[in-house]
């Protein structure tokens, strides 16, 4: 039985200028991460990334832990597959004509507006991001020149078919994001695509998911595991 541990970046700079980087706390959630496979002595056999910033650095963090304590860690390889999909092009270009035509987004969006502090901010930036992708992903909204959500997800399946396919017997770690995880969930489990966006709304940052795989199965072991992350602060979703 091979195993497959998929795992959500770390916090990334949400309300800032460049989302895709890691905050400070995002880097030590995933120091936290490296340390707790380390204590646990979880080997890889072959470490993959999504090309995005904030999955290439969670990973590096992770393999700097596993260097200081003289644990292998295997080359890094980036697959495109694992990439997340555009949200915020879905929402940069999606997010002005409605407030023209729908009410419940301006309403949701006045929300966001007006939110004060980083916390509130989140939350109702929360609550109008699971409108926006929930209606995209359903084909509500079209996006120009956006991959759409079924070939984003067709491109995600090829990619865990390909790993599985080619790693037979091993163990193996991909750094990615919510999406990509989520597709995990619907293809272990068979869920829908609402089922699966939510899947991928409570996945916390740094957290991972466990699958076995073994010929044509492919079963979910754990989900969203953060026993690394034992203070309430380290507990985040974007």
């Amino acid at each position: 039985m091979s195993h497959l541990f998929l795992v959500r970046h770390g916090q990334a700079s949400f309300l800032e200028p460049d989302y895709d980087k890691l905050s400070a706390k995002g880097e030590a959630q995933s120091r936290l991460l490296g340390e707790y496979w380390a204590g646990k002595r979880i080997i890889f056999d072959r470490i993959y990334s999504g090309p995005r910033v904030r999955q290439r650095e969670t990973a590096r963090i992770v393999g700097e832990v596993f260097t200081k304590a003289d644990l292998a860690w295997p080359q890094v390889q980036v697959r495109e597959e694992f990439d997340e999909f555009r949200a915020e092009t879905v929402m940069e270009q999606a997010v002005p004509p409605l407030l023209e035509s729908d009410q419940h987004i301006r309403a949701l969006n006045d929300a966001y507006q007006s939110a004060d502090g980083r916390e509130d901010k989140f939350k109702a930036f929360q609550r109008l991001f699971e409108v926006v992708i929930d209606r995209w992903a359903e084909g509500e909204l079209v996006v120009p020149g956006m991959e759409p959500w079924p070939e984003f997800s067709a491109r995600v399946q090829g990619g865990l078919a390909r790993l599985v396919n080619g790693n037979k017997g091993h163990r193996v770690v991909v750094f990615s994001s919510g999406g990509p995880i989520g597709v995990a969930m619907q293809k272990a489990l068979s869920l829908s695509t609402g089922s699966t966006l939510r899947c991928a709304w409570m996945m916390r940052n740094a957290a991972y998911s466990e699958f076995l795989f073994s010929g044509d199965r492919f079963t979910l072991s754990s989900y969203n595991s953060c026993p690394h992350l034992t203070e309430p602060e380290f507990i985040t979703y974007r």
